[in-house]
């Protein structure tokens, strides 16, 4: 029979990564935000959740449109990420772009880490309930943070604009939950319905929408240096 695995034989548990500070958390987050626009449908009623990690962290992302390829981009440089950007067209009488981003294989593994961590970290921070006695970089930046979501959203998800809504199509399920929570904290109520096969988060035309707008047009990321979460 074989021998009693020993403590030293047993796997030792992975160390809890450290917390991004605040500036990096806003450009991975959105990173995040950006690849949960482009995930795979929801998942069907009876059908199980999904876990709450990103699901579409593969060496490339695809946009249909320029401008969420070349936010990307951006967040991507900021974290020190390569990146590189290819244009298919395609189409006969409607003509598209795609717009594929693809990161080199030494670079995945910090790439695939930084996405994980700001997507739990930051989802953390808006689903979470007010801190007793939170920090004035905690007070400033989960503000931040929903806009950063917003503005991902709006870029890479599906826009569902009616005369009296501003609305996005998503197909993920946790992402919807943390647009309804980040447009709280941006003090606009945002109403969250089922679609066919996805989730529809919207907010009332007039002063909802102009304050969303105003707060996804202010780049978080721009702001001084603030020290770790806390």
């Amino acid at each position: 029979m074989a021998p009693e695995p020993t403590l030293l034989d047993r796997p030792r548990p992975r160390a809890t990564p450290a917390p991004l500070d605040w500036l990096t958390l806003a450009d991975a987050f959105e990173v995040a935000c950006l690849l949960r626009c482009t995930s795979a449908p929801a998942a069907p009623a009876g059908a199980g959740r999904r876990p709450p990690g990103p699901t579409h962290i593969g060496p490339a992302a695809e946009f249909n449109r320029e401008d969420a390829a070349h936010r990307m981009r951006l967040l991507l440089a900021r974290l020190e990420i390569p990146v590189g950007h290819d244009v298919a067209t395609g189409g006969l009488r409607r003509r598209y772009e795609l717009h594929r981003l693809q990161v080199p294989r030494e670079h995945r593994a910090t790439y695939a880490t930084l996405v994980e961590i700001g997507w739990r970290q930051g989802r953390r921070e808006l689903l979470g309930g007010p801190v007793p006695g939170a920090s004035t970089a905690r007070r400033t930046w989960r503000p931040r943070l929903a806009a950063s979501a917003w503005r991902a959203a709006l870029l890479a998800g599906g826009r569902h604009v009616r005369r009296h809504i501003l609305g996005i199509r998503l197909t993920d399920r946790e992402l919807a939950a943390v647009l309804v929570r980040g447009a709280a904290l941006l003090e606009v109520p945002a109403l969250l319905r089922p679609g066919a096969g996805c989730f529809v988060v919207s907010v009332a035309d007039g002063p909802d929408r102009d304050r969303i707008l105003h707060s996804v047009a202010l780049d978080p990321a721009t702001g001084p240096g603030v020290a770790a979460v806390g």
